[in-house]
């Protein structure tokens, strides 16, 4: 017999290819700390032709900007990190290590995938 509740539902299959799906990696910067860099970038381009040493300069400081901000924004990211699991009582579910250890991970991977 027809079961038109079941039908409606997501196949097995549909929701594992759900649940393997992994979330958007959160961003490192701020939209607002980004945005002024690559406006400054693209200030940088934008002038080349008709003040190639001012154009670099800027291209230079933004760049130093984007490091700076991404260094802080790292440093952040691993104290509370580090925080999560560090002073926790040593008998911290293992499930809880897991997720810090994972963090760890995917923070590394994108590190070096850029």
């Amino acid at each position: 017999m027809y079961d038109q509740t079941r039908a409606q539902q997501p196949s097995d299959q549909d929701q594992r290819r759900t649940e393997r799906r992994p979330a958007a990696p959160e961003a490192l910067l701020p939209p607002a700390e980004r945005d002024a860099v690559l406006d400054r970038l693209r200030k940088a381009i934008n002038t080349f032709a008709d003040a190639p040493h001012d154009a670099l300069e800027e291209a230079e400081g933004a760049f130093d900007d984007a490091a700076a901000h991404l260094a802080g924004a790292l440093a952040e990211r691993r104290r509370a990190l580090h925080e999560s699991w560090q002073d926790q009582d040593p008998e911290t579910h293992a499930e809880e290590l897991r997720l810090a250890l994972r963090q760890y991970r995917e923070i590394t991977q994108r590190l070096l995938r850029t």
